[in-house]
Parts: C-alpha cells; structure tokens; sequence
C-alpha cells in the first residue's frame, strides 16, 4: 500500500523537475538571442557613426573649386529669372518698379547691410548671395504678395523668403537706424524750420508728428486691445516728419486701440522735446522772444509750449463759426504745414504696400518690419529715388482710411505757456496778412 502511494508523488516530481529545467533552458535562450541582438545594433551603430566622420573628414577636404550638390532632400529650383532676367536685363524703370529703388541705391543697401546677411557656403549646400537675400525682402515689402508667389519666381523655398524678411528687416535697424533714423543736430534743426517757413508757411518748426495703423491678422492673445476707432485690427506707430518728408522718430508695436496721447507722453519724443532737446541753447527768437522750436500735432495730442495743434470749436457746431479769424488763420496754416507728415505716411505706404494692406506677419515681426520701411525709406529720399504717382494713386483706392483719433483734452501745467505761444503765433500770421 505504502509502495503504491510513493510511485505517484515520485512521477509528479519528476515532472516537475523536467518542466523547471525547460523553462530555464528557454529564459536562457531568450537572454542570449537578446544579448546578440543587443551587440549587433552596437556595432551597427558605431559603423554608422564611423561611416558619417569619414564622410565629415572627406567633405572637408574637397575645395571650393568643385561643384558642391545640395542635400538629396531639397529640390532643386530654377534661379534663371534672377540670374539672367533681373541681374542683365533689368533696366532702371524695372528697378524702380519692382524693388521701389533704383539700382544704384539697392547696391548700396545690400554693401551696408552684407556683415549681418552675408552667410558662409557648406559642403552641401551654396548659400544665397546677399544681392538675392535683399532683393527677396524688398519684393515682399514693396508688393505684400504671398511667400509661395515669391519663391517661385526667386526659385527658393517659402521658409527661406520669410527668413530673408525677417533677416533684412533687423539688419536694417540694427545697421542703418543710428545713420537714417536719428534726432537731429542743431543745423538739421535750423534747416527743417527754414524749410517749413519757406515751403509750408509756418515759422520756428522743426517736425509734424503723426500716426500710421497698419492692418494685422488676428492675434492670438488681447485681440480686443488691437481694434482701433474705425473697428479693425492694427498696430499703431508714431513718427515724426522734418520739413524733407523724412521720418527722425518712429515708435511703433502698440495696439491699435491705444490712444495716441499716451504714446506720446511715454516716448523719448515727449522726453526730448519738454527738456528743451529740440532746439538750441539758448533758443532762437520768435516774435521778438527767446522761444524753442515746436511741432505741429493733431488734434488727439495735447497743447503744450512745444506742440501746436489746432484750436477746437467749442461754442458752435458749425464748421469754425465761434473761432476769430486769427484764430482760422492759425488753424489754416498749422493743417497745410500738417500735411507733410501726411504726405510722408502716404509715401511710406505706397512704396511699402505691406504697410497698407493686411500684413500676416506675426507681432514679433510688424514693429521691425516698419521701423525698417521707414528707414528704407529715408534711405530712397535722401538718394533722390524717384516716386511714381501710380504707386499712391493705387494704394488710395485699395487701402482703407486711416481712423481718426478723438480730442485730447489739455490739462497740463503747461497750458499757460502753451496758450501764449499759440496766440504769439496768431500775431505773427495777422501782421503777415
């Protein structure tokens, strides 16, 4: 009985014993294949790693005599519209046309601005010449046409034209802004205020401020903040206009929602100008006393000494009815000197259509991009580029009207004096009629 009760446990254990030994025998097996598999992806990778440094060593090797292929990924573009239509057939009106400058001045733009865009060539790819770089940008500021549009006809990819834009457009403030966009001297000044007596009837200024909103997509955060007056979306700039039409202070990147006297008060503008920066020392005489150059404003501005605007009519809804004529004559005269910042911003515009239709540049982008129309184009009137009237004639149908600002209200400390210097003024244009 006791025999027959051992034989089965014996067998069980037996099995058991056999089935433990198989399972290691196969967790063995397993380890192994894996280790293998583990220093077979080893080795493949340091051939790799190996195959890519001879590769370097190589490339490195090769001089620059020897035509260098583009990676395998990219593909190949057709450069032939640059190469032989615009570089030996462009002639000087195709010049004025399509890049808003003649050739002579875009030579000199691309000399000034080649330490910052000038790139080196690779081993597997030739870099752009700093003549094609320029020219990219200045086709997307002077026409606001798509990236694709413009990469066909350059024969680059659409990333390279918005990294040409954004490239250009910092080198531009970052080389030409202290030569092209600066405050002026003592004889600039004294010249601007012969030129808005001579030209524009109004003595003893130096500058016109105004503003400029320029149409933006949708941001993605405080869209609200970016609706002015008239109800779209835009960036507000501030710029201030010589007696030229050439801009010497721009601040831009506000919300278009923003009201232009905080601008204003916040900006070196005001700062200068309330110290007595604007005008030499001791001031020049006006009237028969000692008084600073001012600058003419609109009417969203507030009247201080150095800053003239026109008077509101209070007492009449008619058109100056309650004003004296002094007063009508002071208004007259301040509008028409006005209009050369106007005329500038409309200049500005029409050269630079990205700055008048929709722009679809992100906010880190806009302010550089009209920080640098600006100085383009100080840059094309101080070289006497020619303007063509159809450039403005387009972008006044197209664009839509600037929004107009309310009334500031003066409630400075300044008014006294402020006031004073626009009566000074009412005297001199009564004596001179």
């Amino acid at each position: 009985m006791e025999e027959g009760d051992t034989l089965p446990s014996l067998m069980f254990l037996m099995t058991y014993m056999l089935m433990k030994r198989r399972r290691d025998i196969n967790n063995a097996n397993i380890q192994r294949r894996g280790e293998i598999q583990r220093r077979i992806r080893h080795r493949q990778y340091f051939l790799q790693r190996q195959r890519r440094m001879l590769m370097m060593m190589v490339a490195g090797g090769i001089h620059s005599n020897v035509q260098i292929r583009t990676r395998p990924w990219t593909t190949t573009r057709s450069t032939d519209w640059w190469e032989r239509v615009v570089m030996t057939e462009f002639q000087p009106s195709d010049w004025l046309d399509k890049f808003r400058m003649s050739q002579e001045t875009f030579f000199f733009l691309c000399d000034k601005l080649r330490p910052r865009l000038a790139r080196q060539d690779t081993s597997f790819r030739l870099a752009l010449p700093v003549e094609k770089r320029v020219a990219v940008a200045l086709w997307r500021l002077a026409s606001n046409i798509e990236y694709r549009t413009i990469s066909s006809l350059f024969g680059v990819g659409k990333s390279t034209v918005c990294r040409c834009v954004r490239d250009m457009c910092h080198a531009i403030v970052a080389l030409l802004r202290q030569e092209y966009l600066r405050s002026p001297n003592e004889q600039e000044l004294a010249d601007s205020a012969q030129l808005f007596l001579s030209h524009l009837g109004f003595p003893h200024c130096v500058a016109a401020v105004a503003t400029l909103h320029t149409a933006i997509i949708t941001p993605s955060a405080n869209a609200s903040d970016y609706t002015n007056p008239d109800g779209w979306l835009s960036v507000l700039s501030q710029v201030a206009v010589n007696g030229l039409g050439q801009f010497w202070d721009v601040c831009a990147s506000f919300p278009g929602g923003t009201d232009p006297a905080d601008i204003l008060q916040n900006s070196t503008l005001w700062a200068t100008a309330s110290e007595g920066g604007l005008s030499p020392d001791p001031p020049p005489a006006f009237m028969g006393k000692p008084l600073r150059y001012v600058l003419l404003g609109d009417a969203c501005y507030p009247l201080q000494s150095w800053l003239m605007k026109a008077y509101e009519d209070e007492g009449s809804t008619t058109s100056e009815a309650a004003l004296t004529e002094p007063q009508r004559v002071f208004n007259m005269r301040l509008t028409r000197a006005r209009c050369v910042a106007e005329e500038a911003l409309l200049r500005l515009r029409a050269r630079w259509q990205c700055l008048s239709k929709r722009n679809d540049c992100g906010l880190d982008v806009v302010p550089t991009m009209i920080l640098a129309c600006c100085i383009l184009h100080n840059v094309c009137e101080s070289h006497g580029d020619a303007f063509k009237m159809e450039w403005q004639e387009e972008v006044v149908e197209a664009e839509n009207s600037q929004p107009s600002h309310k009334q500031a209200l003066s409630s400075s400390t300044d008014q006294t004096h402020a006031e004073d210097v626009r009566r000074l003024y009412c005297d001199y244009f009564q004596q001179q009629d």
